[in-house]
């Protein structure tokens, strides 16, 4: 089954369809830098390099795939236009396998932790409280038992969209009184959560980035607190991203990263976009794992990133109209 041996027809087809705009964008693009051209040469990387960037794929990013395409053309002596498309998929497999993005087959936390505490962090307006609900509904699913603490007591819409997924999902949620501390509400969480042997804790958090101080100060504090009921709380900080605003969201990621140990990242909105190739650039700069991707509004419509999956879906239907 090759590149999709758990990946169902139903994923693939989402996928597809998801990254239909990055694809046909990015490829309309090199379809017009190779028009006319035979073999792969200075033109055509030059042209190319810009198809990257205003894909969003980002300058750094881009020069790294662009260096390794030389060095292959080099090394092969000649290389043809219709060989560029193969070439750049296995390129960027590589470029992120490389940054410790690694497949995962499903849903899952890893065996002895429980509760598995995850806590997600995120500027307002990115899906930060649409992938908690979606992702506390494939752990439940998968016969986890999950909790909710609502710890953004800043904003009311935050809780009650919260809650509304708690209830949507089926699982328990903590909250307290809005303003109330957010360190309090998880603590409380926790708390819960092991009195009734929670299997999986989801941690919301306030997403303002008006000043870095102050939010890495709270979150600081909200880890710290957490500690004090499960010691290697939390176990993974979830930034996640809306990838529709393409660099903006690389923005986003710079910022977080300062204020916080993100050690894993969700890449939301890809669908209805063209600028999905930001995945790619985030994933090579902060070398950090992306490993979720937002493609609707569904319940199913958040899956687990599989980066040969991504770059099959992104290249692969073109290559075969080539071949």
């Amino acid at each position: 089954m090759g590149f999709f041996e758990f990946f169902s027809k139903e994923k693939k087809e989402t996928l597809d369809k998801g990254l239909s705009k990055t694809k046909e964008s990015v490829f309309s693009k090199i379809t017009k830098a190779i028009v006319g051209k035979s073999k792969v040469d200075d033109a055509v990387l030059d042209e190319l390099e810009e198809v990257l960037i205003t894909s969003d794929v980002g300058v750094s990013t881009t020069l790294k795939i662009i260096e390794r395409i030389e060095k292959r053309a080099a090394k092969d002596k000649y290389i043809s236009t219709s060989e560029l498309t193969t070439i750049l998929r296995e390129e960027i497999a590589a470029l992120l396998t490389e940054n410790k993005t690694e497949d995962m087959e499903d849903f899952s936390v890893p065996e002895g932790k429980k509760p598995y505490v995850i806590m997600v962090v995120g500027v307002n307006g990115v899906g930060k409280t649409t992938t908690i609900g979606k992702l506390a509904y494939q752990f439940k699913k998968r016969g986890k038992k999950v909790y909710l603490g609502a710890a953004d007591t800043f904003r009311a819409a935050a809780v009650e969209q919260l809650v509304i997924w708690s209830e949507r999902v089926g699982v328990p949620i903590v909250k307290q009184k809005m303003g109330s501390d957010p360190a309090s509400v998880a603590f409380d969480t926790l708390n819960s959560a092991q009195a009734n042997d929670a299997d999986v804790v989801i941690i919301d958090t306030a997403g303002r980035l008006h000043n870095k101080i102050n939010l890495m100060n709270e979150l600081t504090k909200i880890k710290n607190v957490m500690k004090k009921v499960v010691p290697d709380a939390p176990d993974e900080v979830l930034l996640v991203l809306d990838g529709s605003t393409g660099q903006n969201a690389f923005e986003q990621a710079k910022q977080f990263t300062a204020a916080t140990e993100v050690n894993a990242l969700a890449v939301t909105k890809l669908d209805g976009t063209a600028k999905g190739g930001v995945v790619i650039s985030i994933s090579d700069h902060f070398h950090i794992p992306v490993k979720y991707i937002g493609l609707g509004e569904g319940m199913e419509d958040l899956q687990i990133f599989n980066r040969k999956a991504f770059v099959d879906s992104l290249f692969g239907e073109h290559e075969k109209k080539q071949g």
